[in-house]
This record gives structure tokens, sequence and C-alpha cells, in this order.
């Protein structure tokens, strides 16, 4: 009954989705090339903030607890378990003003309305997940950014998204990089629960009525520890964090 009940719900979000998307492609691009990097975040900060509106139509909900403690003026790197599209997009909101980049996959560089000229001109970095010695320099380029600008990184060690909420194991190498080349970052790893619902039917119709919850582990500084002690304290605050 439920999945019947979120076709016409579904149909709705969808093209307010993809109008939405559009209409804040050229905002976007007037934003970058007029006002600079600040207006475009800002066009960028309520492009994610309408998208999350949307979605109430689902009876879908957001919170983010304990984003105050993130360390502030420093590098920060997000480290996240994945589960659907809308985990990027809370993200982007809820911890707007640490400038969330992405290490993203490719793909998503072009065809894509907003979300393609975001990643190509907002400081995010695409990789080819086929080509592993393509990514390496690509993610040397995001640390550079970050540790330049004491902005922040976000990757999703699981390479893909979990399509049940169960955590994948977390591949080292992009973490790796980041921590290597970012000697005055900061770890903070995130627990994300329940985004997975939205897409338990598949791509159409979406999920009714799932609560997405952000929830931000204690930061630790990079240069204090050796990274597999990184590694393995960041999996673990993450994993511990994910309720199935």
């Amino acid at each position: 009954m439920q999945k019947l009940i979120s076709y016409p719900l579904s149909l709705i979000v969808l093209i307010l989705v993809l109008l939405t998307l559009v209409v804040f492609h050229p905002i976007q691009w007037i934003c970058l090339h007029v006002f600079g990097y600040q207006a475009h975040k800002k066009s960028v900060d309520y492009l994610n903030f309408i998208l999350l509106k949307i979605v109430l139509l689902l009876g879908t909900t957001f919170s983010c607890k304990n984003a105050e403690s993130v360390p502030k003026g420093v590098p920060v790197i997000f480290v996240a378990n994945h589960q659907s599209l809308y985990d990027i997009i809370a993200i982007i909101w809820f911890l707007r003003r640490y400038h969330p980049k992405f290490v993203s996959k490719k793909e998503l560089g072009k065809g894509v309305p907003s979300v393609s000229f975001n990643l190509r001109h907002g400081g995010s970095v695409l990789i080819d997940r086929k080509d592993p010695k393509q990514a390496i320099p690509t993610i040397k380029k995001i640390a550079d950014y970050i540790e330049k600008h004491k902005r922040s990184a976000v990757i999703f060690p699981e390479g893909t998204r979990s399509r049940n909420g169960i955590p994948k194991e977390f591949a080292q190498t992009g973490l790796k990089i980041l921590c290597k080349n970012t000697p005055s970052a900061y770890v903070v790893p995130i627990s994300i629960n329940n985004s997975w619902k939205l897409l338990r039917y598949g791509t159409f119709p979406y999920g009714l009525g799932s609560h997405i919850s952000l929830e931000i582990h204690d930061a630790f500084a990079v240069k204090d520890f050796e990274f597999n002690e990184i590694m393995q304290k960041t999996e673990s605050s993450v994993k511990n964090g994910v309720k199935i």
C-alpha cells in the first residue's frame, strides 16, 4: 500500500527536483562568473536546502547531531558511509560553514544540471574509478585545496552506496592520500542513517516516511596518529553509529 501511495508523490517530487536543478544551473553560472566563489557557494547551499525541503512531500525528515563539534579554521576531512545521493545533499546543507568538497566519480561531471556544474567548478574533484593511477594526483589536488583554504573534503570510502544500509568494507587509498597531503587536517567521521530507505524500491518510486540522520563523531588531528590508527578509528566510529 505504501508503495502504491508513493507513485504520485514521487512523480511530483521528481518533477520539482528536476525543475530546481534546471533553474539553479544558470543561477550558479551567473553567481560564479559575475560575483565569484562566495556567491556561487551560497547558490549551491540554497539549491541543496530546497532539495531537502522537496522530499518533505514524501514524509522525509532530516537531522544533524553534533555539527557544532567540528573544528573551525582548520582543514577537515569528513569520512562517511554512503547510502544515497541525499547523503551529499544533507552534508552540503548541514555542514555548509565548512565548505564541503567531494571526491566524486567522473560520470557525475557532465549531464546533470546544477550538480555537474558544481562538481566541475566548486572545488570538488572527479575520479575515474577504473583508473587508480589517475585518482592519486586528483585526490592530492583536493587535499592541497583544503590545506590552503582551510575548507573540507568529503570522502565515502565504501566507493559505492549501500543499498540496505549495511556499511561495506572501507577502502584505504583515498583517505590515505588526503591525510598524507593535508598534515594540519582533522578527520571527522560521520554516520549516516536511513537515507537508503528513500531508494528502498529502486530508483522509482521513492520510499516514504524516512528520517535521515547525520551523526558527527569526535574529530581528531591527522598529525597525532599513524595512518593505520586513523583508518581503524574512523571506520569503527562510522560503522558503530550506523543503525540497521
